[in-house]
């Protein structure tokens, strides 16, 4: 058994926040295991899971979104370097709620933690369905982390529209975060892109460093 495999404490605490039945648990459920389940359950608690990145242990903790579980919420964001905050992009009040009783839960957080914004469902999302627009979700993605220095003199405003029906930007969500919270995302970086691409004009997601997170 190698020793990454031995290991019992994560190298790394991401959490997921966000309304209930707005996807979350399908979000990670197709990262991990590359499936879709549109029958999926609400989560009660928090749900644990553990990837292997490299040689490193990931700690994913998918939340409740329901209010009644806010302390639970609460509890759960403890210690974690980074944050993915989701919503549905069809739902104005799913977006608000981010800011409401979201962000507020984050304090118990890392101090540098990093916050990812992520529209949810893109699959459904059309110019006549859609409620939140690309550019009030950057513009909230830029403000909640202020916290963290800029790259190359551009703030971190990582923003990110997925699929879990078609996988769109799943993996490149969570490598995003891998990449620019874990030590050996720093060798990688340099070959590959890490950029977040939203298909719109002169808008790019900056690279944050990686003290944004204890390693």
């Amino acid at each position: 058994m190698s020793n990454t495999a031995k290991k019992k404490k994560a190298d790394l605490k991401v959490v997921i926040v966000g309304e209930a039945s707005i996807g979350k648990t399908c979000l990670i459920r197709r990262y991990i295991e590359g499936t879709f389940d549109p029958d999926t359950s609400t989560t009660l608690g928090a749900s644990f899971y553990l990837k292997q990145w490299g040689n490193y242990n990931v700690a994913l903790w998918d939340t409740a979104g329901e209010e009644r579980f806010s302390g639970l919420s609460s509890f759960y964001c403890r210690g974690a370097s980074a944050a993915i905050l989701a919503f549905d992009p069809c739902s104005q009040q799913s977006f608000q709620a981010l800011r409401e009783r979201f962000v507020p839960l984050l304090e118990a957080a890392e101090k540098d933690c990093l916050h990812v914004v992520v529209a949810t469902k893109a699959d459904l999302v059309s110019p006549s369905t859609r409620a939140v627009t690309s550019q009030q979700v950057l513009a909230f993605a830029r403000e909640i982390n202020q916290h963290l220095p800029p790259k190359d003199d551009k703030p971190v405003i990582p923003y990110f529209e997925t699929s879990s029906l078609s996988g769109q930007n799943v993996k490149r969500l969570f490598e995003y975060i891998f990449e620019h919270c874990l030590p050996e995302g720093e060798e990688r970086k340099k070959r590959t892109s890490s950029s977040v691409d939203l298909d719109l004009e002169n808008v790019s997601s900056a690279e944050n460093k990686k003290s944004c997170c204890k390693t």
